[in-house]
């Protein structure tokens, strides 16, 4: 079968190449790939190290009983196993990654590149602070950058992830709110609805209680909705703009400022800043705190090999709470201010924060210049409508076929008496050498598809995407479930149970028993 762009969708039933079995698992250059252990042995190993010296263990009963059974491994055999592993990956290098809320965005090289500069790439935070001035001075034009992209009078660059970022930015609430002796009263947060899970979770964590904004039918949070839970109890709102139903939150202003009026603050989650960088500085809304993830908005890599990071820009009225470090100038030199002076809260971390993500951002916001940046967000948001406005047609959106922002929302109301879930979707896009897109978030929306495309993919990407899902599309509807129930058939693995390996995890290796002979079993 071939979908509209000409491309084989699915095995013919005389398809030998797709049915034929093979002696070793391989089916050409898709690999089977054991575990390590059932590779290697564990009395051998690839490398030869003399005998450790006895030494006199301080663990008492800690110690472990037992050998550690680690597979030993030549170095062709390790080698090929991880490389195998990586040809498993779907990552943005493979393809469009449309997973919404999470901003998959390419990665330039460019950026690795300035990342890897000697004095930067190898670098260590107990070095003097006289030897890593090229560091600090990064740092501080990163800061300056982040400033002026959202109109904030400090920021905090040492949170490593954006709910690290939120902490930081509700621990600084906190602090103003325990400065001005209102620490018994002021208890609760506001989070709406269409939060990400991680704000009420972080609000939780602090000791606040969470009072939950409901969402209404257009996906927006509304100020009639706001005004009557705001009280002298209320220490904060924590509102994502644009919101994870991917809507600017129209009357974001309003809101800020009947939470001021109140006494509380305003944090905004700051996950999907790339719709709206150079467009709006957050600060003019009425923003205090504002976390951002550099991965997302400024192309450092998901994780990026280690920590990531997640600046928070904060407000005048916060800018005294900020954490320690931070980058401040004596003079002619940085330094890095590492005690907490004043009304700081603290420190959030051990050190300054990962060296390689700064550079990296720092970098993007370089190459690309303000204009870029404004260019990457107008794109971004053009992208994001473009595949709404050729779905509308054969899939249901929640909140009406309205212009979105960085991301379109789909429910699965179009499934409707098809015998095929959102699950049945995202497992068939699989075989279609897609990473599915979010789905079953945000919760307002029922079996919600939550795709994102980001200003990195061409129109020619896009169109390949979107024929892609009309096809699955008129295969629903049209009856075609099994495509869908057993899918995905190509992976290397077929459809996992995810509920059960969430609940039950198998994280220990047993070697399985051995085999009885045919003849001793008879006997």
């Amino acid at each position: 079968m071939l979908n509209n762009q000409g491309r084989p969708t699915q095995p013919a039933a005389n398809d030998a190449g797709a049915m034929h079995a093979t002696f070793t698992g391989n089916r050409a250059l898709m690999q089977e790939e054991p575990l390590l252990f059932e590779i290697g042995r564990a009395d051998v190993s690839g490398v030869d190290a003399p005998a450790p010296k006895a030494v006199a263990s301080r663990l008492g009963a800690h110690a472990r009983q037992g050998e550690i059974g680690l597979p030993g491994l030549s170095e062709p055999e390790a080698m090929r196993h991880y490389v195998r592993l990586s040809q498993k990956n779907y990552g943005i290098d493979t393809g469009l990654f449309p997973l919404g809320s999470c901003t998959m965005k390419h990665n330039p090289r460019l950026n690795e590149k300035m990342a890897r500069l000697p004095g930067l790439g190898d670098i260590h935070p107990l070095q003097p602070v006289s030897t890593v001035q090229g560091a600090l001075a990064l740092m501080q034009e990163l800061s300056r950058w982040l400033l002026a992209f959202t109109n904030m009078e400090a920021v905090a660059l040492s949170p490593k992830a954006g709910a690290h970022g939120e902490l930081c930015g509700m621990m600084a609430i906190k602090a103003a709110i325990a400065a001005r002796g209102e620490s018994a009263t002021r208890t609760v947060v506001l989070v709406p609805d269409s939060a990400h899970g991680t704000n009420p979770a972080t609000a939780a964590l602090i000791g606040f209680s969470v009072k939950p904004v409901p969402a209404r039918a257009d996906g927006r949070v509304h100020i009639e909705d706001v005004t009557p839970l705001l009280g002298p109890d209320v220490a904060a709102i924590m509102l994502t703009n644009p919101n994870t139903c991917g809507l600017f939150e129209s009357q974001i202003q309003d809101i800020a400022d009947a939470v001021h009026a109140a006494g509380g603050y305003f944090y905004c989650d700051g996950a999907n800043f790339n719709a709206i960088v150079g467009k709006i500085r957050p600060g003019d809304l009425g923003v205090d705190a504002m976390h951002i993830n550099l991965h997302k908005t400024f192309s450092t890599p998901h994780g990026g090999g280690g920590p990531g990071a997640g600046p928070v820009v904060l407000s005048k009225r916060l800018a005294a709470y900020a954490p320690v470090p931070f980058v401040t100038r004596d003079g002619e030199r940085l330094t890095l201010v590492e005690h907490a002076d004043g009304e700081s809260f603290g420190r959030m971390t051990a050190f300054h924060g990962q060296m390689g993500m700064y550079a990296r951002a720092l970098s993007y916001m370089l190459s690309h210049g303000a204009d870029g940046c404004r260019q990457a967000s107008e794109d971004a948001v053009l992208n994001a409508n473009y595949i709404r406005a050729c779905l509308a047609d054969v899939m249901s959106q929640p909140f009406g076929e309205r212009p979105c922002m960085h991301e379109a929302l789909f429910d699965d109301h179009w499934l409707k008496d098809t015998g095929v879930t959102t699950l049945d979707v995202a497992k068939a896009m699989i075989d279609e050498g897609y990473h599915p897109m979010t789905i079953y978030f945000p919760l307002v929306a029922h079996g919600a598809m939550l795709i994102e495309p980001t200003e990195s993919e061409s129109k020619a990407s896009l169109d390949l995407f979107i024929a892609t899902m009309r096809d699955l599309a008129f295969a629903a509807k049209r009856g075609d479930v099994e495509r869908f129930s057993g899918a995905p058939y190509h992976a290397p693995r077929r459809r996992l149970d995810e509920t059960r390996a969430a609940r039950a995890p198998v994280l220990k290796w047993t070697a399985p028993a051995p085999i009885e002979p045919a003849q001793k079993a008879a006997e």
